[in-house]
């Protein structure tokens, strides 16, 4: 293609950034001309990222490297007029960016308000990426010290080699610039602070370290009428029925539960007050909490749960209605849960080390029920911010057999051997499209000791449609929190992580 030039956005010693269009045409690009070799710029073109400019042509030419991206309209986020709210949700966005540039090897290590644009979109894109770097080993420092006075971290001024930690300091101080005086709230100072410690080994150790902590910061304070998708989980110590957990195209979360129920009263009354649930308390150190059925709660049979998660340094109980919570979430249990608890894995959404209670009201149906008062449990103390993940689910794959009514599909993997049967497995299923379709939550207990299945049953929710291909994902949810953390799926999920693709024909 030909272009002409519009007009130069930046000349340095650096190269030329210069705004252009093809040549008979409306579409405007990016144009840069740079003295060197850049190979990020073509590890880019060939691994897009949707919050990063495409990267349409590479041309190196002796010691120039000439790179052809995509214009993004917009303005930093420094220039934006953005909210609190906003700012947390561009913290995100930045964080997942960050996530797959260095699964891919590569440090921005020029991570700065300017180099961040909100696009007409509302989304993020990271740009400038003439200051990045691979990720070598036994390299004793890095061979060229670039980035920008303020934001790069020591190590970047030639002290040590720089890693993705690096990325992660100048997060913390763009965070803390953007966030002016909002930046001494606790919640956002806790994690600004960790951000930029000095010593990088004090540091998050990844991007996704960093979502994590601003997402449960986010939607603990910002987005408290979400009803967040968490993990239910069966007790394994009560006696019960097994009863998979599964979420089908829902925002609202399944979970099995377990009270004795009374008559409901007669419709002519007001609603009365649901019975708090009896005994709040963590299961030891599973990260599992544990409370009493309250099956006049929710509808249809169903009980229905609203709880609050709060953290602490030192074990001090919230009030009840104590507003300083972390996060929050509502839990619907499965048809049929009759048993005397009601227990919820939380191990995954635990920020650090401290000390963690959670309060729990019982959800009336407004008609016969209203809910019930909150309740506080006893402390469970976190140390296990440090601890190794658990393994990742390994060859996954699909396993069909002929039932009484029909084919039945299961996921499957080949390393369930490395977990216990508390650990649970959360399964998410995604059609052609690439669109979720739905998920479920069972224990390994579940898997084998009750059910005696190949692995977990998927028939629900692969019929949806009549046909169509589908391929699921797994997480692997601890239910030992100090010994050893979940293993997440990074974000966005990467190819390997998927199953491969099942065919159903109607």
């Amino acid at each position: 293609m030909e272009y002409e030039e519009i007009r130069p956005i930046k000349q340095s010693e650096k190269g030329a950034v210069l705004l252009v269009r093809e040549k008979g045409g409306e579409r405007q690009f990016v144009q840069k001309v740079m003295p060197g070799q850049y190979p990020v710029y073509e590890m880019l073109q060939s691994c897009p990222h949707p919050y990063f400019p495409k990267v349409y042509e590479v041309a190196v030419s002796g010691s120039t490297t000439s790179v052809l991206e995509e214009y993004i309209d917009g303005q930093s986020v420094s220039e934006a007029a953005l909210t609190e709210r906003s700012i947390c949700a561009a913290a995100k966005e930045l964080c997942s960016a960050l996530e797959f540039l260095h699964g891919k090897g590569i440090i921005h290590r020029d991570i700065k308000p300017s180099n961040v644009l909100l696009a007409k979109d509302g989304h993020i894109r990271l740009i400038d990426f003439d200051a990045a770097r691979l990720m070598k080993d036994k390299l004793e420092q890095d061979t060229r010290l670039l980035g920008t006075r303020g934001y790069a971290p020591p190590e970047q001024y030639g002290f040590a080699q720089t890693d993705a930690r690096a990325d992660i300091y100048a997060l913390g101080v763009m965070l803390e610039q953007l966030l002016g005086e909002k930046a001494q709230k606790s919640r956002y100072k806790r994690i600004i602070r960790k951000c930029t410690n000095l010593n990088p080994d004090k540091r998050y150790q990844s991007a996704g370290q960093v979502k994590r902590a601003f997402s449960y910061t986010q939607r603990g304070v910002l987005y408290s009428s979400i009803a967040i998708l968490l993990i239910a989980l069966l007790w394994n110590n009560i006696p019960r029925q097994p009863v998979q957990q599964e979420e089908i195209q829902s925002a609202g979360t399944v979970s099995t539960g377990l009270s004795a129920s009374e008559n409901l009263p007669s419709a002519s009354t007001a609603p009365a007050v649901l019975p708090a649930p009896g005994k709040p308390h963590w299961d030891g150190e599973t990260g599992i909490a544990i409370w009493g059925n309250v099956l006049e709660s929710g509808s249809g049979g169903s009980p229905a749960y609203s709880w609050r998660l709060y953290r602490y340094d030192t074990a001090t109980p919230p009030a009840p209605d104590e507003s300083n919570w972390i996060m929050r979430g509502n839990m619907y249990g499965s048809g049929g849960s009759k048993g005397p608890t009601y227990a919820v894995n939380l191990a995954g959404d635990l920020l650090g080390n401290g000390f963690y209670y959670f309060t729990v009201s019982a959800e009336g149906d407004g008609v016969n029920y209203t809910n019930s008062p909150f309740v506080v449990s006893d402390a469970f103390e976190y140390t296990g911010e440090s601890a190794p993940p658990l393994p990742v689910p390994a060859g996954l794959a699909w396993e069909i057999e002929q039932g009484e009514n029909g084919l039945q599909y299961y996921a499957t993997w080949s390393n369930l051997h490395d977990y216990i049967d508390s650990d649970s497995f959360c399964v998410e299923v995604y059609n052609q499209s690439g669109d979720y379709v739905g998920r479920t939550i069972w224990t390994k207990a579940d898997i084998g000791l009750f059910r005696g299945y190949k692995g977990i049953r998927l028939t629900r929710i692969v019929t949806m449609e009549a046909s169509g291909r589908y391929r699921f994902t797994v997480q692997a949810l601890t239910s030992r929190a100090n010994e050893y953390r979940s293993s997440l799926m990074p974000s966005p999920v990467p190819e390997e992580s998927y199953s491969p693709w099942l065919e159903v024909t109607g």
